[in-house]
């Protein structure tokens, strides 16, 4: 199965970044919901395809706001979350 995600915009508020740690912030995001994704799948009612206007990912609570891996490992999981899988 393939599963082709684009997410248009991502808001974080709350959260300032430095310029060089948003491409990091993004690499990890990609990459953690990518896993999560290979390993837990979708949900059954995405599974035939689908848009989703808007995903909320609810609150979290930062562990370490300053490293961007780990941040984005933690928004990934919400944004998981938010797919109803």
């Amino acid at each position: 199965m393939n599963i082709n995600l684009h997410i248009d915009r991502l808001v974080l508020d709350g959260i300032e970044l430095a310029p060089g740690q948003r491409l990091l912030l993004q690499a990890a995001v990609e990459a953690e919901l990518g896993r999560l994704l290979t390993e837990g799948g979708i949900a059954p009612t995405l599974q035939t395809g689908g848009t989703l206007p808007r995903v909320s990912g609810g609150t979290m609570q930062m562990t370490n706001p300053n490293n961007p891996q780990s941040l984005g490992q933690e928004i990934a999981r919400s944004v998981y979350g938010g797919l109803g899988t």
